[in-house]
């Protein structure tokens, strides 16, 4: 079954689909501090550290927190999809960093010298990928002795309340991302590769007062982005009774870790 995990070219060639995931994440999240200050919080960057951003997407999670990061960080962003790394250098560039460069690359072959970086972002990709543990190698390869990896990902059990829905579709009722690279499997992978890893949870949940950025979320993938007529109608009915029996809401628990790892030096 097609899912949230599949269809890279067409689901990443620039962000609009995954906008409408963002949406939902933005606008019903309740949490003292937004997931990227948080994540941005855990970060031990310091001043100068070079930083490559595997799957950088169109650069929301650096134009979000900019302003509260160390300065003079020097960053390249790297993401499969040309498309999305045109788009995060032209937000990044303006911004206050001390270097902002732009790659195209398969994250299975980094196009980067061993030890070149001081830090390796990997922020809610790894469910992506074909070979996560040849991914982790390159990771771990481009790091500087003492560098670290961070990684991002969702449990199984994230928004489950919202992934019921697509049984519409036929989909199994948990998290696609979760399911394909959960917490287990981060912590093994990442363990593997370096011999140590810690993890932090985020502390949300999802209060979502909005039928249609469900809708919206649930058919900007597949199944749903391909849904039929029939099955499109069969969505909307399963979310009105879902708000119906929140008496005008949604709520969920929200499940997003950073796993961080180091290398020895």
């Amino acid at each position: 079954m097609s899912s949230i995990t599949s269809g890279n070219d067409k689901q990443y060639a620039n962000s609009r689909k995954l906008a409408a995931r963002a949406r939902l994440y933005s606008e019903h999240t309740i949490a003292e501090l937004g997931w990227f200050p948080w994540v941005a919080q855990q970060l031990p960057l310091k001043s100068g550290d070079r930083i490559l951003d595997v799957g950088c997407g169109p650069g929301w999670f650096w134009a979000a927190t900019a302003a509260s990061l160390s300065g003079n960080l020097n960053l390249t962003l790297c993401d499969l999809s040309p498309g999305m790394v045109a788009e995060a250098v032209e937000r990044c560039t303006p911004l206050p960093f001390g270097s902002i460069t732009g790659r195209q690359a398969d994250a299975a072959a980094l196009p980067f010298t061993d030890g070149s970086f001081d830090a390796v972002v990997a922020m809610h990709m790894f469910y992506h990928l074909p070979e996560p543990a040849r991914c982790a190698a390159e990771m771990h390869r481009v790091l500087k002795p003492g560098g670290f990896l961070a990684v991002t990902t969702n449990g199984i059990g994230n928004m489950r309340k919202i992934y019921e829905l697509t049984r519409v579709f036929g989909s199994s009722p948990y998290d696609p991302a979760g399911a394909a690279f959960g917490y287990e499997a981060a912590q093994q992978l990442m363990q593997t590769q370096f011999g140590n890893v810690a993890m932090a949870q985020y502390p949300a949940r999802m209060r979502v007062t909005d039928p249609e950025d469900i809708f919206l979320t649930l058919t900007s993938y597949p199944p749903g982005e391909g849904a039929n007529e029939a099955q499109l109608s069969e969505l909307r009915s399963a979310i009105a009774d879902a708000f119906q029996a929140g008496r005008g809401v949604l709520e969920t628990e929200k499940e997003a870790a950073l796993f961080i790892s180091r290398k020895a030096a």
